[in-house]
């Protein structure tokens, strides 16, 4: 009799033990998932950045890289529609609509018909949004966040876009498509009057309650050789200031354009120069989301350009010699890195169109 009493005794511990595990594993999951959609999103993309250039951080840096701070890390395929080898256009388009489109397409699919893009969709649900870019505002990979048009080419047609686009941020280069156009509009009064602040000259000190327009160069950016100084680091910095008063939270794409730039002509002083920049541009987007841990941070490219290798110098094995196989794009897998709630979401390898969906997910957009 005492010995059954101690079994159901012991049984009942046990159910007890167990109930508790149960009720504590649910509690965590439920931690978890709440964990799990971010609140803000900075995707920053390295055009033509593949993991050659990625590797040039580690050699060619003062400091530890900021792609150092990520444990999360994943890779695309960039195919485009039309082609093995994408540009950038293409992806752009892939990685803000979810559709695979032709080569030179911005913003619309393979028969020329607009997509509504990610910003297009966070916009109406009050989630404030950003551009940046070292070249013209108007160049293929930011353009294909807000615009629609058969052809990257069309600089005149892609500015149009922006008095109506509703972003909140606009930084970077491109006044030769605002004014002296031919067909008479002057885009920087077209901004004016709905409301932008416009600055053509210099970077202002402070976020302003308007929205705020940045055309700093007739088109792209200097280089970072030519003194183009801190200029993607403080529109990052300053976008973020701005864009993380709304409660709702924001989207903001940074590119590093000159990375491709460099690729195609096969300099690798300029290259390195503008990733070291960019990794800069990293690192102030983590500090920011690890004051915000609301926030997921992505860094990713479009494809990569040059066929950038480092490689040994003659039979010097302590010696690098950066070299490229050609002055156009190439079909490597492009790394992408995560750290934020919800970087799970970027483990793998995935089609380009894949990360809008990943996106759109965790806004909690079907």
């Amino acid at each position: 009799m005492i010995f059954k009493k101690i079994g159901v005794l012991f049984t009942s511990l046990l159910l007890l033990v167990s109930c508790a595990s149960v009720k504590e594993k649910t509690t965590q999951t439920s931690l978890d998932s709440n964990k799990t959609k971010p609140k803000n999103i900075i995707l920053l993309i390295g055009d033509g950045m593949g993991l050659s250039q990625i590797s040039a951080s580690y050699y060619y840096n003062d400091s530890t890289p900021s792609f150092d701070r990520f444990e999360t890390i994943g890779l695309i395929k960039t195919s485009s529609a039309s082609e093995l080898i994408t540009d950038s256009a293409s992806s752009a388009t892939a990685y803000a609509t979810g559709i695979s489109t032709y080569n030179g397409a911005v913003g619309v699919n393979v028969d020329t018909i607009a997509v509504k893009t990610i910003i297009e969709h966070l916009i109406p649900r009050n989630i404030s949004t950003g551009i940046i870019s070292t070249s013209s505002v108007v160049h293929a990979t930011p353009a294909s966040f807000y615009a629609h048009v058969k052809s990257r080419r069309l600089y005149d047609d892609i500015a149009s876009f922006l008095p109506d686009s509703n972003l909140d941020f606009i930084a970077g280069g491109g006044s030769q498509f605002f004014d002296n156009r031919k067909d008479m509009r002057d885009i920087f009064k077209e901004l004016k009057n709905k409301g932008y602040e416009v600055h053509k000259n210099t970077l202002p000190f402070e976020a302003s309650e308007k929205k705020q327009a940045i055309i700093l160069a007739p088109d792209g950016m200097p280089k970072m050789l030519e003194g183009r100084g801190d200029f993607l680091p403080n529109t990052t910095k300053l976008a973020l200031e701005k864009l993380s008063k709304n409660d709702n939270g924001f989207f903001l794409l940074v590119e590093g354009s000159q990375i491709d730039w460099a690729g195609h002509s096969n300099e690798a002083d300029y290259l390195i120069s503008e990733l070291l920049d960019f990794d800069k541009t990293i690192g102030v987007a983590l500090d920011f989301a690890k004051n915000n841990p609301e926030t997921l941070v992505l860094v990713t490219a479009d494809h990569e350009t040059g066929g950038f290798t480092l490689a040994q110098d003659g039979k010097d094995y302590n010696k690098i010699k950066p070299v490229f196989s050609t002055g156009g794009h190439s079909a490597t897998l492009i790394p992408i890195f995560a750290k934020g709630p919800g970087e799970d979401n970027f483990k793998g390898i995935f089609k380009n169109t894949v990360l809008f969906d990943k996106l759109m997910s965790l806004y909690g957009i079907n």
